[in-house]
Order: C-alpha cells, then structure tokens, then sequence
C-alpha cells in the first residue's frame, strides 16, 4: 500500500509561526472586532468578503474577521500543509492512517474516464445500480413504498437528500426511512405499508450493523407474515457481504469499498433510495455538483476556495474566539434534516481529541453543530442566539427561487433570513429601547429596566449561503463544499478526520449487556449500571 508520505509531515496549527501570529492579531486587534465600525468604514466589504463557488454562494462579510486574519490564515493553511493533504486525499493515499485506507469519497463523484482510482469501478456500480433504481420507478413494478433501513451514513444521507429534493421525486412513491433499533421507530412505518408494493432497502456495509440487521429482521418477518411472496424481489441490499445478505434471502446486491466512509457514503450504492426518488439522470446531476465542488477545491487560489475559507474560518472561531458551538439555519423546509446530517459529518469526523501521531491536543477540535429550519428556529431558540451570554455564529443557507407557486410566503421567508442575520450584527442599544414603546411591557415598570431588558448586545458573526434553487446540482455541490470544509479544519488540528472509534466502545458493552437481560447476571458490574439492569428486567 502506499504510503501517505510527504502530505503527513506537515506540522498540526500550534506548532506554526501562523498560530502565534494569529494569537497576536487577536489579542491586538482580532478580540475587539466590531463588525457595525467595519462596515462603516469599508464600504466595499460585503464585495472583499464575498465567495463564488460552483452553486454556491458565501457572504462572509459578517463573520468576525478582518483582511489580515484571513492573510494569517491562509499562512496556517500553507504551514499545516492543507493543499498537500488535499492532494494525498485525490491521489488515493491512505491518508486514514489508523485504519490503513484511502479516502476516496471524491472518486464516487468524478466523471466516467476521468484519471482517477477506481474510476471503472465506480462507474460499473453506478450504472447497475441506477438501472435498477430506474427500473423500480417503472409503473409496471408496482411499487409504491420504499423502506431504508440503514443507521449513522446508511440512513442520515438519504433521509436528508430525498426531502430535499422533494420537486424531483417520484410522485407515486413513498420514501420511509428506519434506523432507530427502538421499535418505536419501524412499527408505525410498516402499519401503513402493503407487503405485495414495498420494496426494502437494507444498508449496511458488512451485513452485521446490530441495529440496521434486527430492524431488517423484523421487515423479513412482518412481510412473510402479511403474506408476501418472493422475498427476494422486495429485498435489496447495498452491501459488500454478498453471502450474509444471500443467507437472508436477497440475491440483489449493490457494493461499496471500504475506502468509502460511512458519512460520506450517499454519493456510493448507499444512495440507491435517493437514486430511486430522483432518478438516473437527477443521481447523476446530484454526483456532477459534488465533482465541481471537489474540482474548485482542488484548484481555486486560498482566497476564492470556499471550502478552504470556511475551514479556516471555524479554525478562527474555535480556537480563537472559542466559540463552543455553531448554528446551521436552513431557510428552506426541504433542508430540515442538513442539521443532524451536518452532526455527524463533521462532530464524528472531528470529534477528536489526539492528533494523527496519538498525541493529545491541547486546544478545541469540532464545535457542537445543531439548528432548525428557519423561521421555526426563530420562534424556539433564536432568543439565545440574540440576547444569551453565548455567543454562537450562525450559518444560514437560503435559495432564492422557490418551487412552489407561492411568492408570497417565499419573499417572507427570505426577508426573515435576511432580518435575522442583521438583527445578530447591528443589534440594539438600551437607548434605542427606551425611545420606543412596547405594548406588551408591564404597566408602572421603569422604562430604563424595560430598556435593558429590550436592549441586543449586537456584533454576533454569521455567513450566509446562498443558492440559485435547490436542484440536484446545488445540494451536490453543497454536500461536497461541507466535506471539504471539515476536510480543512481537520488538517489543521493535526486529526485523522476518517476513523471513528468513538463509537465502538458503547458497541462492545451493549454486546455484553444484551445477555445479561436474560440471565440477570450482575458480576463485574459498576454500582450504577447493575442498579438500572435490575429495575429494567422486573
């Protein structure tokens, strides 16, 4: 195998001329930054701060940095080596060290005959599995359900795809989505299915995922029981353990590499219900904005890779301004799920906390990422986001041509984008408030404490994303410019941004308290877990 090489001998960020730089510029000048003084005096700021990349575009103008952080940054990146990781990454390098693989989820992505690995590959996989795709959407079929079952990246990619583009798919079919081992979860999907018109879809890459196999369990046994017939045609599989899934009773499997990670997985075989909602020709539209992405991060200068920008801009937030957390903020109901996707892509991928030699860090890695679409945000937690002790930059992501017919609702909605955005920057002084006249304060109060309570601190950082229209294309593109962005930061902070063994501890205790549920054997136990295992088994 080869090695990853020249791209690894980088230093991580703290070991960098740029970090102490960085350092300084904050505690000079970078700490105190008021975005409402540097829109006065620069005029040309929202232009200096602006973003193009393919689909999408970024105003960056109210994040809280300046012209020389973003020079210093773009000196870290240098340092730490980023576009040489980049590279290593396209190449095919095992540039996931602690598990000895390539990360290739671009290579799933890139155009048939492009020199890239595995390019025939994918392409044969490709074409097999969206022949089937197609062929489930023919009428012909009779099919009028399809159920995932997948969990993590088996499940999290397609839920959020297939909403999201809600305009191009199959108007006769229904897209369910199980991953919860609670039968809470399954239950109430299968009461509302015909067992002769469903197709399930069971995701998992080795066949063994414990949650995803005992909700499949449960499918198999409710569509024998329903009276279903031939199994092996309402079955699928995407899959590289062909035998357990034949032991099962699927004879229809689609594979996947092992270079693939599981968050990063849609853009594989794991997008077959995304591929059967939209189609051939949308899944390939979906794959060819992924691929311009990868090619503007691959080739753009520092200051016009948005991916690169972004990076480096959580970078600045996290470990300068040490922000805790960020907010993503979809102005668009078909991007509801982004947020929980956006989870696990970049808290699993750097939610880290040694770096690639083992070392343990000294600084903050992933932020805490979570939101809601807007405006059901603003009337539940955007409060905090104003007026809490906290400050947390907010993204939003707004499309500016609806496919709805509803205009109306449409300029409403992007004017609450908008209106929010300048809320957190400007905010308000007491003595704003007290010239005004609230009609719901309370009679006989002091209009001084009235003020204050009224009053916005202001200054609080957000960007925003902007679309054309939510089409394949776009969210492809957008999908990718996040991956790379995580991509980014990661190299910074030195991590391996594609193992995650933060998850297989809990793994190995559930396996060995599931038989402690039968047996009520207790020994070994701490105080805490055996005290709860007794309540639960009475």
């Amino acid at each position: 195998m080869k090695k990853a090489g020249r791209a690894m001998d980088f230093p991580r960020g703290d070991r960098t001329g740029a970090w102490a730089g960085l350092a300084r510029h904050f505690d000079t000048s970078g700490r105190t930054l008021d975005l409402r003084e540097a829109f006065a005096r620069d005029g040309g700021r929202f232009d200096a701060f602006g973003v193009q990349a393919p689909e999408v575009f970024a105003d960056l103008s109210k994040a809280r940095w300046d012209a020389a952080t973003r020079s210093l940054l773009a000196d870290l990146a240098r340092e730490c080596g980023v576009a040489a990781r980049r590279d290593a990454m396209f190449a095919g390098e095992p540039i996931n060290a602690t598990e000895g693989r390539a990360v290739l989820h671009t290579a799933l992505r890139a155009p048939r005959g492009a020199a890239t690995p595995f390019n025939a590959e994918v392409h044969a996989v490709l074409d097999a599995m969206l022949d089937f795709a197609d062929h489930v959407r023919e009428p012909a079929r009779g099919i009028t359900d399809i159920v995932n079952i997948g969990i993590g990246g088996s499940d999290l990619g397609p839920q959020m795809v297939v909403p999201a583009l809600d305009a191009f798919v199959h108007p006769d079919i229904r897209f369910h989505f199980v991953s919860n081992v609670d039968g809470h979860d399954i239950a109430p999907v299968l009461r509302r299915l015909r067992a002769k018109s469903t197709l399930f879809v069971v995701a998992s890459k080795t066949f063994t995922t414990q949650e995803t196999m005992a909700n499949a369990q449960v499918a198999r046994e409710w569509f024998l029981s329903q009276g279903g017939q031939h199994l092996e045609r309402h079955f699928v599989a995407t899959t590289t353990n062909v035998e357990a899934a034949a032991a099962f009773g699927i004879d229809t499997t689609f594979g996947f590499w092992d270079w693939v990670g599981g968050r990063y997985s849609l853009w594989s075989a794991i997008g077959l219900p995304i591929a059967i909602a939209v189609g051939s020709e949308h899944f390939r539209e979906l794959l060819a904005g992924a691929h311009a992405m990868d090619r503007h991060f691959a080739e753009a200068p520092v200051g016009s890779n948005l991916p690169l920008q972004l990076g480096l801009l959580d970078v600045w937030y996290r470990n300068f301004h040490r922000f805790p957390t960020r907010c993503i903020a979809p102005y668009h109901q078909g991007l509801k799920r982004l947020p929980a996707y956006l989870q696990q892509l970049e808290m699993e991928s750097n939610g880290k906390s040694v770096d690639l030699a083992g070392e343990p860090l000294p600084y903050a890695t992933s932020p805490v990422v979570w939101g809601e679409p807007g405006t059901n945000g603003q009337h539940a937690f955007f409060q905090m986001l104003h007026q809490g002790s906290d400050v947390v930059p907010v993204e939003f992501i707004v499309v500016r041509r609806p496919t709805h017919g509803h205009a109306d609702l449409h300029r409403k909605l992007l004017a609450n984008a908008l209106a929010q955005s300048q809320a957190l920057m400007l905010g308000k002084t007491a003595d704003q408030a007290l010239r005004e006249k609230p009609p719901t304060a309370a009679a006989g109060m002091d209009p001084a404490v009235i003020a204050r309570h009224r009053s916005f601190p202001g200054n609080r950082p957000s960007t925003t994303l902007l679309l054309d229209a939510l089409t394949p294309r776009s969210l492809g593109a957008l999908l990718a410019l996040y991956e790379h962005r995580v991509f980014t930061s990661a190299a910074v902070w030195g991590l391996n941004a594609f193992d995650q063994w933060g998850v297989e501890l809990g793994k190995a205790l559930c396996n060995e308290l599931l038989p402690r549920f039968e047996s009520g054997d207790m020994a070994g136990l701490d105080a805490s877990t055996a005290g709860l295992l007794a309540r639960l088994r009475r």
